[in-house]
């Protein structure tokens, strides 16, 4: 047995140089033929402005980062001067949770007239009114039904009536619309809505009383062993009944540095945090995780100035490609919504660090670390992945019914998101990949490997079904969010062609590489642990 364990490692040391060549190969190809397409068909791409490196053009076609991008300086000395305020007046007169409170929603109320003008009106109703309802359902038996109904209810109708114009109230109101502000309300209200389900189930649940194992919990959590809090804690500890009021709800529900796109976090960890500000990230880490992100804003940069993909997408100009530079335009437009939502989120996530309360992590994990859904969906919008469990999953059944379940939580992402069958597609699509995996992972954890050469078949199979994963995955969220669902057929039919079967079995090829990498970088992290 020791001999075949030592075969296995010696295989492992011997493989790895060979993945990395490919990798470093594959790399090579793509950002070579990338530079190429990218200059030929730079003249009929859309979104393209000029840039500020080497002279070329910057891709600027996703109107979300083009936003983004252009409002980071006003952002940053608007956040600049809450912080200032905040970190005053908490000193000054040693404000604790419900004093905070008010600060915050002196800010954030600031904040929201500046975004929403007079359209403020309809978040703050929409609020209250939830607020009202919680406290009167909450020890009834149809408080989930309520709290559900009513949240889908306004979910659907924000988007169906876009916003809802004033002149719907009476002819007398209807100035009221040329004061909209500069930010839609219903595309933020879907952020609040998902704090109001929260603030409703953890008043709920507080009001039963918690069956959290804070002692068998602490028992396995790296960070609690180490001395700091982790987020489970903050979220599943419910604060006093006194924090439940409207002022700390109404703070929860707009605080200013993550009312625009997150990360979600639970009541109950805001809350917490008011009372006694996080303290897992000491100066030196906040300055470090600002710097990280510097660094990435200007990876970003090199990126939309060199790789037209987004513009390729929005363009159409990818049907006129071959099976190859469809394939290389997709998983560069993957990579690019990957490099912007991080972006988006550690900047709030950073000032909300400043102001003291942190919020989960959207991001932990690169996009090209993860080879199958669990683990991707784990690691993509991670905070919202975290509300979906304690709400929505946990509540249907969890693990009993999982298979089941994800259809149900994949299509209110998809609602959620926005009214749109493309996203319905993606859903559907997602979930009719995801159950066959459920279902082999259940296979595989009953699987018993005795012997180095089953081990290492089992290693083979996984890297495999990595592969198809990942092209499963792929396939989804180019449905989704660049061809739509119209567009299936013409990808199918694309890479079905005589011209298109080398591109698949060379793409195939490549993901059971780069799961293989994966593997390796797994077996390090355990054995630096």
């Amino acid at each position: 047995m020791k001999t075949d364990g030592r075969n296995l490692i010696a295989w492992k040391r011997w493989e790895l140089p060979l993945l990395v060549l490919y990798a470093a190969v594959f790399y090579a190809v793509i950002i070579r033929r990338s530079l190429q397409l990218s200059r030929d068909y730079a003249l009929n791409l859309y979104g393209l402005r000029p840039g500020w490196i080497a002279h070329r053009l910057n891709d600027l076609s996703d109107a979300q980062w083009r936003n983004f991008r252009g409002n980071l300086p006003i952002l940053t000395i608007v956040f600049g001067i809450f912080a200032f305020v905040a970190k005053s007046t908490r000193v000054l007169f040693r404000l604790k949770a419900r004093g905070m409170s008010n600060v915050w929603l002196l800010i954030s109320l600031a904040y929201l007239l500046y975004l929403h003008g007079a359209c403020t009106v309809f978040v703050l109703s929409i609020a209250s009114l939830n607020f009202l309802l919680v406290k009167i359902f909450v020890k009834t038996k149809y408080f989930s039904l309520m709290l559900w109904t009513f949240s889908i209810f306004f979910l659907i109708c924000n988007r169906v009536y876009e916003g809802y114009s004033f002149s719907m109230f009476g002819q007398h109101w209807i100035f009221l619309d040329n004061f909209r502000g500069v930010f839609r309300w219903q595309i933020c209200f879907n952020f609040v809505i998902l704090r109001m389900v929260s603030f409703g189930f953890d008043y709920y649940w507080a009001c039963q009383g918690s069956g959290f194992d804070h002692k068998k919990h602490a028992e396995y959590c790296r960070i609690c062993k180490s001395g700091k809090t982790c987020y489970q804690i903050l979220q599943e500890k419910s604060v006093p009944s006194d924090k439940y009021s409207f002022g700390i709800y109404l703070c929860y529900l707009i605080y200013a540095p993550l009312y625009i796109s997150g990360p979600i976090m639970s009541f109950n960890a805001f809350a917490s945090q008011l009372e006694m500000p996080q303290k897992n990230y000491a100066l030196k880490d906040i300055v470090l995780y600002g710097v990280r992100w510097i660094l990435s804003l200007l990876l970003m940069e090199l990126m939309t100035h060199f790789f037209y993909y987004n513009a390729f997408a929005i363009s159409g100009l990818w049907k006129q490609l071959s099976a190859m530079d469809v394939f290389i335009i997709g998983y560069g437009v993957l990579n690019f919504m990957w490099l912007k939502f991080l972006l988006i989120w550690r900047y709030f996530r950073l000032w909300s660090l400043i102001y003291g309360v942190e919020a989960p992590e959207n991001m932990p994990k690169c996009i090209n670390n993860c080879y199958n859904l669990e683990s991707f969906w784990k690691s993509w919008h991670a905070s919202y992945n975290k509300w979906l469990v304690r709400y929505l999953y946990i509540p249907l059944g969890g693990s009993q019914r999982k298979i089941l379940n994800i259809w149900v939580i994949f299509t209110f992402v998809a609602l959620w998101h926005d009214l749109e069958w493309k996203l319905l597609s993606w859903a559907w699509l997602t979930c009719l990949f995801y159950a066959p995996e459920l279902v082999l992972k259940s296979v595989a954890n009953a699987f018993q490997v005795e012997n180095t050469i089953g081990e290492l078949y089992f290693r083979e199979v996984s890297a495999t079904a990595g592969a198809v994963t990942i092209t499963c995955l792929m396939v989804a969220n180019l449905v989704g969010f660049v061809i739509g669902p119209s567009g299936i057929s013409w990808l199918i039919a694309r890479f079905l062609h005589k011209e298109g079967w080398p591109v698949l079995v060379g793409m195939f090829l490549t993901f059971y590489v780069g799961t293989k990498l994966m593997f390796h970088i797994q077996d390090a992290k355990r054995k630096g642990r």
